[in-house]
């Protein structure tokens, strides 16, 4: 996975980044490696209606034949590929129950209200539908729609997504994977890749350092039942 010209981690002693833009201009992004791990992890949930934000890329990347109709939610006008136009903090005039999965991925820090957001995302999902959701903990601030002005909000601890999860869904409906350790949370800061990386330095996991969460959330059934089913890849 290493790229043929080895970063030298001494180049991070200056003030700017290697990469401004996440180290897409360099490979993967680090954090996008771990949220297309999560997604490959659970790819049986995207099956059926499958809602994602802005395009269909990852509903197509691992659901497949799985998927019935893709749809993409957006508030952006100019968005061809969007086949829903909501802000979803405020998505009252969108259906509820209609989707098996929802992919929400690095998506809510960018949106102020961010348990209105949630909430619609859960009331959205039909009765077992699961959520997959990743959050960063960590990443420089996002330039684009608004930028340092109201283009970003939130970094979050996995507390805190457990509370937030937890305040619309039982604790059974929710789980959490929350990938990272230092030298990924300062090669992603840095703008490093994923191919900058060792296989190792990706597998180690230190709470102390998270760099996202990976959130599994089902919506109980009609009756107030929890789903107990399990995926596999």
């Amino acid at each position: 996975m290493s790229r043929s010209d080895a970063f030298d981690w001494g180049d991070l002693s200056g003030r700017s980044p290697i990469s401004a833009v996440w180290g897409t201009d360099r490979g993967k992004p680090v954090d996008r490696f771990f949220v297309e791990q999560f997604l490959d992890m659970h790819r049986s949930d995207i099956h059926g209606r499958v809602l994602e934000v802005k395009d269909p890329g990852y509903t197509r990347m691992f659901g497949g034949e799985r998927v019935v109709d893709a749809e993409v939610i957006d508030l952006d006008p100019e968005n061809s590929q969007a086949t829903m136009r909501a802000d979803l903090s405020c998505a009252d005039d969108v259906t509820g129950d209609q989707f098996d999965c929802f992919i929400l991925t690095q998506t809510l820090h960018i949106i102020y209200d961010i348990r209105a957001a949630l909430s619609h995302a859960v009331r959205m999902l039909k009765p077992d539908g699961v959520l997959l959701c990743t959050i960063p903990a960590v990443s420089r601030v996002n330039y684009e729609d608004g930028g340092l002005e109201s283009g970003d909000y939130w970094r979050l601890t996995a507390a805190a997504v457990r509370r937030l999860f937890e305040e619309i869904l039982p604790s059974e409906c929710v789980s959490i994977h929350t990938p990272g350790n230092v030298k990924l949370c300062v090669a992603f800061l840095s703008g490093l890749a994923t191919e900058d990386l060792s296989a190792d330095d990706l597998a180690f996991r230190d709470p102390w350092f998270p760099l996202l969460h990976c959130v599994r959330a089902i919506k109980p059934s009609s009756s107030g039942h929890v789903s107990t089913r399990r995926h596999t890849s």
